[in-house]
């Protein structure tokens, strides 16, 4: 895609389906835990992830108060002066924590810096935690902004919330993989869970393809679970279209990632996906990037190698992998571009 392509259909040349063309899976039965529900739930997901690469959620039991305070929260705090902001930047925090200014990511490296704002948190950690004292950027505290005592109760119940539903789900993965259910609890009992709030501004005149809210990008963890208030996510299918998926009320957006991909030997594949504010307002978005431990190895399963088959990728580990990528993409990150260690491992 060019700058100089003509729109057609959608934003960019983007597919605008009917909803039936993108999988709505009502998982409230499989939260209360009925077990046919389960198996129900989980053979829906794995078509969607063969052959759509993202779907959305209904009943996913998170209270809309709480999704109505987090919104709430997020809009105070991007209100709020620049210099106000800044005091929680990311790059004086030296860890993925903290307020990401318009300029601070470039999720298409190959395009120019995203229009957007952010603010990054993830599992609250006490300061002597000792991957934070290591120096790990995954883990630690939170910074809260003193200016908005709501703030942390808003966002962090939120995010709690999400991990809960991001557990069940790696259930339901895992049985959509027949593996047994529990396959991933004793590598995400200490999991990069980052819930990023993003601000797009709306983004008028003629679009062009190299200057967007995000460019087009996979994400880099197992799965990820999306709140979004506004049109613009797009996201590109197997088969290679572009498909606008707006938000549905009630629901949340799911998507693969790489580690997912790798650890099914492509079996699920990680969805591209950008977005374009074109809606005339602001936007948020709402990202729970659900990754595994940091230390986890990941190996193809053997259940999907084969001799006609063999595995696509190398052992990997998550937190590397994160690390690396997060490295490439925001400006914090740039003085460690050529110190990065290498992620896949040699069996």
């Amino acid at each position: 895609m060019t700058d100089a392509q003509e729109q057609t259909g959608g934003v960019l040349g983007a597919r605008r389906l009917p909803f039936s063309a993108i999988p709505v899976i009502d998982i409230g039965r499989m939260l209360a835990g009925e077990p046919a529900a389960m198996l129900r739930v989980a053979e829906e997901i794995g078509d969607a992830c063969r052959h759509v690469g993202f779907f959305y959620v209904k009943n996913h039991g998170i209270p809309r108060p709480r999704i109505a305070r987090l919104i709430a929260q997020t809009k105070k705090f991007f209100a709020l002066p620049l210099e106000t902001k800044m005091a929680y930047d990311i790059d004086r925090v030296q860890r993925q924590r903290g307020y990401v200014p318009f300029g601070g990511v470039v999720a298409d490296v190959n395009a120019l810096p995203d229009l957007q704002e952010g603010y990054e948190i993830s599992v609250e950690l006490p300061a002597d935690d000792p991957d934070y004292l290591a120096g790990n950027i995954m883990y630690g505290p939170n910074p809260w902004p003193r200016e908005l005592p709501g703030f942390r109760d808003g966002v962090y119940d939120y995010h709690q919330s999400a991990v809960a539903l991001g557990r069940v789900l790696f259930r339901a993965f895992a049985s959509a993989l027949g593996v047994p259910e529990d396959y991933f609890e004793d590598k995400t009992d200490k999991p990069m869970a980052q819930l990023r709030l993003i601000h797009y501004p709306p983004q008028d005149g003629r679009i062009r393809a190299r200057r967007i809210g995000i460019g087009a990008h996979t994400d880099y963890e197992c799965f990820t679970i999306l709140l979004q208030t506004a049109a613009g996510l797009q996201v590109r299918n197997p088969a290679g279209d572009w498909i606008e998926a707006p938000p549905i009320p009630g629901t949340l957006v799911i998507n693969i990632g790489d580690m997912m991909m790798r650890w099914t030997n492509g079996e699920f594949a990680s969805t591209p996906h950008r977005v374009i504010n074109t809606s005339g307002a602001a936007r948020y978005s709402f990202p729970l990037f659900f990754g595994a431990n940091y230390d986890t190895v990941v190996r193809p399963l053997p259940k999907f190698c084969s001799a006609a088959n063999p595995p696509k990728y190398p052992p990997t580990k998550c937190g590397p992998w994160t690390v690396m990528n997060i490295t490439q993409v925001y400006g914090y990150r740039r003085a460690y571009r050529d110190k990065i260690e290498n992620p896949e491992l040699v069996d």
